[in-house]
């Protein structure tokens, strides 16, 4: 039996267009892996996660929900649509309840975000530190902590920050290591040190 000639154009991955992908195309595209962000008109593929990413997105948001008001709701690796070009997938959103309108949501607007969460991966570091705060941002979404794993004790570290609404960028208000207790967009209080993690 002969093979089947192979041509130039026969690809599994889809062509972008001219001027990258939107919004829209992120929503249409079919066959996508799961969890593909759109970031500048890029699809970005995410990579297998390492342990650390999975069981801390679920201590964050364990703690999150025990303790957010009735008007807001914490969400694991939701889409959030900032404009067209952007839609990054944050670990944890906390959104405002009135954009929950069913369980068929696939995307929430930036205009509804309370907080974006990151738990960096060694795959996603530059994206988490450089591009999707600025992004986050920009959006106008008022609060961000970015999540990581310090040293060769893998201790959780989680860095929380503020939007300045004079100069549309984050500042960093607090730097927790055992416990994140913060006021802010609600009372919070996590155990978060490398006990807690490995209890799960």
């Amino acid at each position: 039996m002969t093979a089947e000639p192979t041509t130039a154009h026969s690809s599994r991955w889809p062509v972008p267009p001219q001027d990258g992908y939107t919004v829209d195309d992120l929503f249409t595209l079919p066959d996508l892996p799961p969890h593909t962000e759109l970031i500048d008109g890029s699809l970005v593929f995410v990579s297998p996660q390492r342990d650390f990413h999975s069981t801390m997105i679920d201590l964050l948001l364990t703690g999150l929900r025990s303790t957010a008001p009735p008007e807001v709701k914490a969400r694991r690796e939701m889409t959030v649509v900032l404009d067209r070009r952007n839609a990054p997938e944050p670990d944890i959103s906390v959104v405002r309840t009135e954009a929950v309108t069913g369980l068929d949501v696939t995307r929430y607007q930036a205009a509804d975000v309370l907080l974006a969460v990151e738990v960096v991966s060694p795959d996603s570091e530059a994206r988490d530190h450089e591009a999707k705060p600025h992004k986050y941002a920009t959006a106008g979404i008022p609060h961000f902590w970015l999540v990581e794993m310090t040293g060769t004790d893998q201790h959780p570290v989680v860095r929380v920050y503020e939007l300045d609404p004079v100069t549309k960028a984050y500042a960093l208000t607090g730097i927790h290591h055992d416990r994140l207790k913060t006021g802010v967009p609600f009372p919070v209080d996590i155990d978060i040190s490398a006990e807690a993690l490995a209890a799960l």
